[in-house]
């Protein structure tokens, strides 16, 4: 028979946890970031971005009534994550969960893409998420227990129709990848990583005014015939993260309003 003692909603309870996000400066990383401040974790809050969409942030991980702290830094910068890490564990606590979501978009034709233009995407969308993932299970592996989760997309399922962005499709393509690898070679050690892969989401990069014509179509092509709301990425990422996600690993977890069913 089944632990009939077990506590269904406290499943989805982070309280005494502590996580890392990175991109927490804006859209899906700054939404996930308080969703999960909310359920009772203390965050780390990590971005490059040099407005002020860290220290909002922190202020609604303090009106939920947990603690932050904020780190300037690059994905992509192996000692500087290294740091981040070092710093939240010192300031809030052993690292137990982490969600990356630092990234970047952009198109152009593949006959016309220039190496730099390629070499940044990769640089931070895949070497990003691999070095933050290396820091992060560093720390996690001496504790014996951890949870990671990478934002794909579902562009690394599908190619996007009318969209010119082969290096970001093998770029998300890869995240998963590497995800599932990385999440067989931990899987004995206490750690579990998965990825979400969003569909088409209203983050501020893909609703700018000149962005109208394109948003008109992504709603359209999804069959739910709208674009995923920040919102709608919390509950994907507290279920993975938790302790109701205790069976799961090596997951792509497709929360695209059912894209890729069509």
């Amino acid at each position: 028979m089944a632990d009939i003692t077990l506590n269904a909603p406290k499943l989805f309870d982070l309280s005494g946890q502590v996580a890392i996000v990175t991109g927490a400066g804006s859209g899906i990383g700054q939404r996930i970031a308080i969703g999960l401040a909310q359920c009772g974790a203390d965050v780390a809050l990590l971005d490059r971005r040099t407005d002020d969409g860290l220290a909002r942030t922190a202020e609604f991980v303090r009106k939920a009534g947990r603690k932050s702290i904020e780190i300037a830094a690059d994905v992509t910068n192996k000692a500087s994550l290294a740091e981040a890490v070092s710093r939240t564990e010192t300031e809030l606590g052993d690292l137990t969960l982490a969600l990356n979501a630092a990234g970047i978009a952009n198109a152009n034709p593949a006959e016309e893409m220039e190496e730099e233009q390629y070499q940044t995407l990769m640089d931070i969308n895949l070497k990003g998420v691999f070095l933050s993932c290396q820091a992060e299970a560093q720390a996690m592996l001496k504790h014996g227990r951890g949870s990671i989760v990478n934002i794909a997309s579902m562009s690394g399922v599908i190619v996007n129709r009318g969209l010119k962005q082969a290096h970001y499709n093998a770029s998300k393509a890869g995240v998963i990848h590497m995800s599932k690898s990385m999440a067989m070679e931990w899987v004995d050690r206490g750690i579990r990583v998965n990825t979400i892969s969003p569909g088409y989401t209203a983050t501020p990069m893909n609703t700018r005014a000149e962005m109208v014509h394109q948003t008109k179509l992504f709603e359209e092509q999804t069959p739910m015939q709208r674009m995923a709301t920040v919102d709608e990425m919390v509950g994907p990422a507290v279920f993975l993260l938790s302790n109701a996600a205790s069976f799961v690993t090596g997951v792509d977890l497709l929360v695209d309003g059912g894209f890729c069913c069509w």
